[in-house]
């Protein structure tokens, strides 16, 4: 059977042996645009300027104030909330102390904290070794002025509270004791102002308590553990992030562009792309006897596969079965096709009416091979504008209006 004229031809598919033709047939794309992506990460590598990163760690400890903490367990065996603590590191009132020490501009800081510990890893990027260095030690130190800061701001405030509620107490206290001795032995006014009294000293010996140990309370933020180096090294551009983004664009962009090109080619080159583009088999003179119908004749490489769907479909149209195609060179004359019992088949160039007639070495569409016997020739029986040769019944194929040369 011959292939539908509207059918396109086998293209490249999921099989290991057409991805491999394909990046034979465009390996010249593929590999150019690989070496352009990689030369385009080597200029981005030389123009990005290069940047420094300097680290400090900082221990974090308890302040000995009243704070926010986690329930210790299993997973989480800190009390502390270091998520919490690494926003506070972050937040602008510790990025401007840290301007405040450095005594530049601050670089943007980056904290982490490694797992299951209490550490805060506090990093700085910039353009200068030192200067890096010194905004990752300005930032740990503008985190522990801060937490010390916010730390004896808590302490002070309940300092203050307790010390209210203290002179308070005492005042209650000192009432009573205005008051006790003119109530009478064996009232309950008497009874009632006894109560009080002792209720108000106990409570005025717990504030007492409560101040006392406030005020012994030494805040302890944390410590700086490890101290930020000037990097010897530029932490950015990173060379492998560089090349390999620009090979993997490359390379990206150049199977892109090699499929569409493959897609959108319709040039016939080899044997292969006969059968790739069009559908039809390559046949041999041997391969064709004893079979009717017609051969395409088609010279690569120049012939474009919508050409042949065009042949095909137009000697479909005239009921005439194509059997499969020879493949030669341009400028090589056409193989002789075998004939069928009947006689021996003529192959010749259709010409426009009125033109000249073509030459002998002009490639015809067309030749058919095979077929029964002779039948008596039919003026203007025609097999397709471009075609000649034998009919399966025997009947001499007349030129038609157009001559077509593959």
């Amino acid at each position: 059977m011959s292939p539908s004229p509207d059918a396109p031809g086998r293209r490249a598919g999921g099989d290991l042996a057409d991805y491999a033709s394909f990046l034979r047939r465009r390996w010249l794309i593929i590999c150019s645009l690989l070496l352009t992506g990689a030369g385009a990460g080597a200029v981005l590598l030389r123009l990005v300027p290069p940047s420094y990163t300097a680290s400090a760690q900082v221990l974090v400890t308890a302040t000995g104030s009243p704070e926010q903490t986690n329930q210790v367990t299993n997973r989480q065996r800190e009390p502390l909330n270091l998520d919490t603590e690494a926003q506070v590191a972050r937040s602008a009132v510790v990025a401007a102390k840290a301007h405040e020490l450095s005594g530049a501009p601050g670089c943007p800081a980056v904290v982490s904290v490694p797992p299951n510990t209490s550490v805060l890893e506090i990093s700085c990027t910039a353009a200068d070794p030192k200067a890096a260095a010194s905004g990752a030690s300005a930032y740990a130190l503008a985190y522990l002025a801060q937490r010390r800061e916010s730390s004896t701001q808590m302490l002070t405030a309940q300092l203050k509270a307790v010390l209210v509620k203290l002179r308070q107490v005492n005042a209650g206290l000192a009432k009573v004791a205005t008051t006790l001795p003119l109530l009478s032995r064996g009232t309950t006014e008497r009874a009632l102002a006894l109560q009080r009294q002792d209720i108000l000293g106990r409570q005025a010996q717990t504030l007492t308590a409560r101040y006392d140990a406030l005020k012994t309370i030494a805040v302890t933020p944390g410590s700086v553990i490890s101290k930020a180096v000037a990097p010897t090294a530029p932490s950015a551009p990173r060379p492998p992030l560089y090349l390999g983004s620009g090979l993997m664009a490359g390379l990206l962009c150049g199977v892109g562009v090699a499929w569409l090109r493959d897609r959108l080619d319709t040039t016939l080159r080899t044997t292969a792309d006969v059968r790739r583009l069009t559908g039809l088999d390559a046949l041999g003179g041997e391969e064709i006897r004893g079979l009717a119908g017609a051969v395409l004749v088609i010279a690569v490489p120049g012939t474009s596969s919508r050409e042949v769907r065009d042949a095909v479909r137009t000697l479909n149209d005239r009921g005439v079965r194509v059997i499969g195609a020879f493949v030669g060179r341009g400028d090589a004359p056409p193989p002789d096709l075998p004939s069928g019992p009947a006689r021996t088949p003529h192959i010749s160039s259709a010409a426009q009416p009125g033109a000249a007639r073509p030459r002998r070495t002009e490639r015809p569409l067309a030749g058919l091979a095979g077929g029964d016997r002779a039948a008596p020739d039919s003026p203007g029986t025609g097999v397709a504008p471009g075609t000649s040769g034998n009919l399966p019944s025997g009947r001499q194929a007349t030129a038609g209006r157009r001559g077509h040369r593959l």
